[in-house]
């Protein structure tokens, strides 16, 4: 007990000689970069204005007055605000503290835009001060840690805790180039100091968030057999991993409430929760709003500029994409896809916002100490790579920033009244390739197409595979685009109304009748175009999850058998078969069991036979076994599709427009890692599927 006592008190001194450094380093800082952004401001003459440079001076400094003992108990107050507004309420409460400092100093006035710009002004200046004078931010949190500390509401604890930080779609060969080309130095000092190991580990059929977060989080992924598919016995339902109606409908199929969170446990941008009650940005939780909110915000809320200061971060990623993309065209970098206006805004919203929340969340997580163990997914590196390609120097550098963050993490670990553990890993990794449309000029939709009658109707899904957070800002757009629709259809009736009045009045008008008569006779009818159908109308369903492609045959609720697909559509197994963009494709033979068939061979799963030559061969040698599973699930497709894998480029041809892919067999996708404490036993043998690493985890958290 005396040894914890000493911990104890070495821990504390060590804080509070940490937090004198910090607050006199911060303060200047502070004062100066207020100063600064204010003679900004008001050059760009957007509301801003002040007699002279001493004035500015002393109204940066008494902002700096009021943030020090007004903006701690009024972050706490309004915290709920804040985050339910998305950090706007942070900005305004900015502003409102400079309005007020200069509402004290005659010659200084503020209003209109410069209430917003300033505080973004001051955090950017803020942080590249700080970046140039090596001021460490986070020691901001560590002031909170000594309040509570004096009040005894938080104690030393000897339990050690684990935080599993997860880097989306990075995959173990990547991984090594990144540590090897200087991009991640934090987890090359880890591995070289010999405190961490990497493993690797294959992920299931499919490679995607939804089924290895449902297998690592919970331990069971059955059932999952893409990013989306169809429930035919609902009424044809395409269900999305990242539904926010259909992710807590998952999550409530695989759960036993034994997840690998569920005790003293905390979710941090997951598609599932672990059974955790704590959670933060987790899809499965998302339409819980009182589950969005939880005091652990206080930690991205709790200095002034914070929230500013990711704001100026956002645009700056925005810019470097279009500068990404102005490279990518210049240098006619190949292969390229379009990525548009928009997009560079979604990639700043997972590559910086939720980057920059998720680790200050964590670092309050660790400071608190009561959080047992934390699961958290980094989504930047993942989004990246399947715009830019995964070895492009867009993504290197997204891998460069987020290493920044475990160095972040690392410095919080030492002030944390607990020890903690920190394992980095991935939940699947990505495949380069120029996408399926690129390389033959159409979709899978239209090979299924033209290999069926051409009255069929099929409806498909090959947009691309936005693994967490893209439905959020969807939603919110189709919802517009319904209102609209409606709308319109209320604009169009009372158009027709008025055109009926006018060709009534026209009829009635003896003078122009003739006319009228003449355009009726003359005027040759256009044929509509075919309207798409729903889901729900289609006879033929195709989906893609990167180079997964799913065929669905609607019109039969019950899977159908190679037979039964051979009798309908006696063209379509053969002609996606013969195609060269097709690596294989899987069905069921009601005489056969499951089959892989290729254009040289066929794989009889069931025993493993061989006819011709193995479709299989490029994908692995377990890729007999991952399909056999698959073929299992009850929502398995009628036709399974998977494009080729070239072996020498490392290369396949996604579905989805997408430069890097995961979804399906072939290449870096199913080949991620995890970087553990040197000391876990991860056992000898290989590990193979998101449920076998959840047992692994499960028995590491019992041994701590």
């Amino acid at each position: 007990m005396r040894d914890q006592e000493k911990y104890f008190l070495d821990w504390q001194d060590r804080i509070q000689d940490r937090s004198r450094f910090y607050w006199l380093g911060r303060s200047i800082i502070m004062w100066i970069g207020g100063f600064l952004a204010f003679i900004i401001i008001d050059y760009l003459s957007v509301g801003l204005s002040f007699d002279n440079w001493i004035t500015a001076f002393i109204v940066a400094g008494l902002v700096g007055l009021f943030n020090t003992l007004f903006w701690p108990v009024l972050a706490r107050i309004l915290l709920p605000f804040m985050v339910f507004t998305v950090g706007i309420g942070a900005l305004l409460l900015n502003g409102f503290f400079i309005w007020l400092a200069g509402d004290f100093v005659e010659g200084f006035t503020i209003g209109g835009p410069a209430l917003i710009l300033t505080p973004l002004a001051m955090a950017a200046v803020t942080a590249f001060l700080s970046a140039i004078l090596t001021i460490d931010d986070d020691a901001t949190y560590y002031r909170s840690v000594i309040r509570k500390i004096k009040k005894g509401k938080i104690k030393f604890k000897e339990k050690p805790g684990i935080i599993f930080l997860e880097i989306d779609g990075l995959a173990l060969n990547i991984l090594n180039e990144a540590i090897t080309n200087g991009s991640m130095p934090t987890l090359k000092r880890w591995l070289d100091e010999g405190t961490h190991k990497v493993t690797g580990w294959e992920t299931d059929l499919s490679s995607q968030t939804g089924a290895s977060q449902a297998g690592i989080l919970h331990g069971n992924n059955n059932n999952i057999p893409a990013f989306r598919w169809v429930e035919k016995d609902n009424n044809n339902k395409i269900m999305v991993s990242t539904g926010l109606s259909d992710a807590p409908i998952i999550e409530k199929r695989i759960s036993d409430g034994k997840g690998l969170l569920n005790c003293h446990g905390a979710s941090r941008s997951n598609l599932f929760s672990g059974d955790a009650v704590d959670v933060i940005f987790t899809y499965s939780k998302l339409k819980n709003l009182r589950r969005f909110y939880s005091r652990a915000w206080y930690y991205v809320y709790s200095y002034p500029s914070n929230f500013a200061r990711i704001v100026v971060l956002f645009g700056l990623d925005v810019l470097l994409d279009y500068a990404s993309q102005l490279t990518h065209l210049i240098k006619n970098i190949r292969p390229r896809i379009r990525r548009g206006l928009i997009y560079p805004f979604v990639r700043g919203g997972a590559n910086v916002f939720l980057r920059e929340v998720t680790t200050a969340v964590l670092i309050g997580d660790m400071l608190e100490g009561k959080v047992d163990v934390a699961y958290v997914t980094y989504l930047g590196y993942d989004e990246i790579a399947h715009h830019s390609g995964t070895r492009d120097w867009d993504a290197f550098y997204a891998l460069k920033k987020l290493d920044r963050q475990f160095h972040r993490l690392e410095n919080a670990k030492k002030y944390a009244p607990r020890p903690y553990n920190l394992v980095v890993q991935s939940d699947h990794g990505q495949t380069n390739g120029a996408t399926f449309l690129q390389r033959y000029g159409l979709t899978l939709e239209d090979l299924v197409r033209n290999l069926i009658p051409p009255e069929t109707l099929i409806y498909s899904e090959l947009s691309s595979n936005e693994d967490h957070f893209g439905q959020a800002l969807q939603n919110p757009i189709k919802d517009s685009k319904l209102y609209l629709k409606g709308r319109g259809d209320l604009v169009a009736g009372e158009s027709r109304y008025l055109f009926n009045r006018a060709v009534r009045k026209v009829d009635e008008a003896p003078v122009i009748r003739g006319k009228v008569l003449d355009y009726l006779q003359r005027h040759e009818i256009g044929q509509a175009p075919p309207k798409k159908p729903s889901s729900s109308e289609a006879q033929v369903i195709v989906l893609a999850s990167g180079n997964l492609g799913l065929i669905y045959l609607t019109e039969y609720v019950k899977r159908l058998t190679f037979e039964q697909i051979k009798a309908i559509y006696p063209d379509l197994i053969p002609g996606l078969v013969q195609h060269e963009g097709i690596g294989f494709v899987m069905v069921h033979s009601e005489k056969y069991g499951p089959m892989a068939m290729g254009r040289e061979g066929i794989c009889y799963l069931k025993d493993g036979t061989i006819e011709g030559e193995d479709p299989l061969t490029p994908f692995g040698p377990r890729a007999r076994e991952h399909l056999s599973r698959t073929d299992t699930f009850k929502h398995v497709p009628d036709i399974l599709v998977n494009s080729f894998y070239d072996p020498v480029t490392n290369e396949v041809a996604a579905f989805e427009e997408l430069v890097g892919s995961h979804g399906g067999l072939g290449g870096e996708q199913t080949q991620p890692f995890i970087l553990h404490p040197s000391e876990w036993n991860m056992g000898s043998e290989e590990i193979v599927g998101a449920e076998k690493l959840h047992e692994l985890l499960k028995r590491q958290l019992k041994e701590v």
